[in-house]
């Protein structure tokens, strides 16, 4: 008679939201209240990049967040292989930088 009783959550996925939006680049920055992640397309020959999405989270559900996908991640690789990261690509795979004072707000 201890059981929990498990919550659904109706969660909509709107056709805009839906088709989703390409992201290779990933700038991360983060303040003692909140980590901000700001994802972007970079092409090559092209020397902007402009923010797709910016997701906005408390520290706690970014750890959440992370460890959901890190096992996402482990089911993905024991189901296809190994996830190959070249070691110039682990950190910054395109050597880039961006500029400490130029991040959108």
């Amino acid at each position: 008679m201890n059981k929990k009783k498990e919550q659904q959550i109706n969660i909509e996925l709107d056709e805009k939201i839906g088709t989703g939006d390409y992201a290779n680049f990933t700038v991360i920055t983060h303040s003692s209240a909140e980590f901000i992640m700001d994802f972007t397309r970079l092409l090559p020959g092209m020397p902007k990049a402009k923010v797709r999405s910016r997701i906005i989270m408390t520290p706690s559900h970014l750890k959440s967040f992370f460890i959901a996908l890190n096992d996402n991640i482990k089911k993905y690789e024991s189901q296809y292989g190994e996830i190959a990261v070249p070691k110039s690509e682990a950190i910054n795979r395109f050597d880039i930088k961006p500029p400490d004072d130029t991040l959108p707000n």
